[in-house]
């Protein structure tokens, strides 16, 4: 580990699209004393998205700078690599993403949390099968994020892709609409909620709704720095952040 001023814990590198004005401000929420987050862009255009197609191409503009964004953020020495964004992890199911993501741990030396994952490890956690899922997404993702969901052994009963028409305007759905979507969709066969998409601001009300609907509700942003913590040894527990934080 790191003997950083700050950082002294750990260093986190955090990549995340240009468009991205979310999972920033979402994951220096639940930073704990001695744990540093330091940001790389990865550039996006502000894409219109109208249909999978298109859809697909804002993936693939994605990938192409991936690479470059976490190799501006190792210059600082980071010591582990979150990713701050979805869908490429998981794009072809479970094992194209588990190659990916190593591929990503092998080229910049350090370990890495990706969402996708994250998801995974919560929902075993709390032991449920039978899950909801909410995306920003377009129909070509959301096979996809079912897809991975099936090859870890989930049942994915529920899905709502709201089909957000860019990437920046993901961050402008509003708590009041997802809140609705999640009462839409609730009912005694749903185990579990999930909300993918990294520019979707969603930890608040899934720890709102998780008290009031007796069932987990895992947002993607939450789910991914507490496993980041948890893989590197870092147990904090604290009130506030939803009971990932709290009791686990």
């Amino acid at each position: 580990m790191s003997k950083d001023a700050l950082g002294w814990r750990c260093k986190f590198a955090v990549v995340a699209p240009s468009t991205n004005t979310i999972v920033q401000p979402d994951m220096d929420d639940l930073r704990v004393e001695g744990v540093t987050n330091h940001y790389g862009r990865i550039y996006v255009p502000n894409m219109k998205v109208t249909d999978d197609e298109s859809f697909v191409e804002l993936v693939e503009a994605i990938g192409r700078t991936l690479y470059e964004a976490v190799d501006r953020c190792m210059t600082c020495e980071p010591d582990y690599l979150i990713m701050g964004m979805s869908a490429l992890m998981f794009w072809d199911g479970r094992e194209a993403s588990e190659k990916r993501m190593q591929a990503l741990s092998e080229h910049c030396g350090v370990g890495v949390s990706a969402g996708s994952f994250a998801c995974e490890a919560a929902l075993n956690l709390y032991g449920v099968k039978r899950i909801a899922v909410i995306s920003p997404y377009f129909p070509v993702s959301d096979r996809n994020v079912t897809r991975f969901f099936q090859d870890c052994g989930f049942e994915v009963a529920k899905f709502r892709g709201l089909k957000c028409p860019s990437p920046v305007a993901i961050a402008h759905v509003q708590p009041e609409e997802l809140r609705r979507v999640v009462q839409e969709m609730d009912d005694d066969s749903i185990e579990a909620f999930v909300q993918v998409g990294t520019n979707l601001s969603m930890v608040k009300l899934c720890n709102d709704m998780a008290e009031e609907l007796g069932k987990p509700m895992i947002p993607i942003n939450a789910a991914t720095y507490w496993h980041a913590l948890r893989a590197n040894g870092i147990m904090d527990q604290f009130p506030g952040h939803g009971p990932l934080f709290e009791h686990h």
